[in-house]
């Protein structure tokens, strides 16, 4: 399974677990604030992606400003997976 398809799966685990509902489908132009997860979602998601990959890039890497679009949020995850 590809990092993508990864983050696909987490995110449709954490709006089951929190009781949203994802738009479908979420494309690399998806804004992540228009997705159906909210600030507590994303947390969880980063948190899930940590178990899920061994690494959060918002606490390795310095990145100065929050993705907005869901391909923006896969760069970042790509970033930190090519230093693992």
């Amino acid at each position: 399974m590809d990092l993508e398809q990864q983050i696909k799966q987490a995110m449709q685990q954490v709006a089951q677990l929190s009781d949203c509902t994802l738009v479908e489908p979420i494309e690399a132009d998806t804004l992540l604030l228009e997705c159906g997860l909210d600030s507590l979602g994303y947390a969880m998601l980063v948190a899930q992606l940590e178990e899920d990959l061994g690494f959060d890039p918002f606490t390795e890497l310095q990145i100065e400003t929050y993705p907005s679009t869901f391909a923006q949020f896969v760069a970042i995850y790509q970033l930190a997976a090519n230093n693992h």
